[in-house]
């Protein structure tokens, strides 16, 4: 099983480029790289929490459960 952050699915549906996001929340522009393409194995709630601050979201809207077995392809 494994979570994957759908940070990029948010930030397409709003509209909101990565060096403008790093700029309102504080965070690194190669962190958000790294969020967005699921290079970390650990996330700060306060990285969550500013980016459903910024982009007036849920923090259920950037995360998605994928079961074992399972993939994007094959839910």
């Amino acid at each position: 099983m494994s979570i994957r952050l759908r940070f990029d699915c948010v930030t397409d549906e709003r509209e909101v480029g990565l060096r403008e996001l790093s700029e309102r929340v504080g965070i690194a522009p190669a962190s958000l790289s790294r969020i967005e393409t699921g290079g970390i194995r650990a996330i700060r709630f306060s990285t969550p929490s500013g980016l459903c601050e910024v982009l007036g979201c849920q923090p259920g809207d950037l995360l998605e459960y994928i079961p074992d077995g399972k993939d994007e392809g094959g839910r």
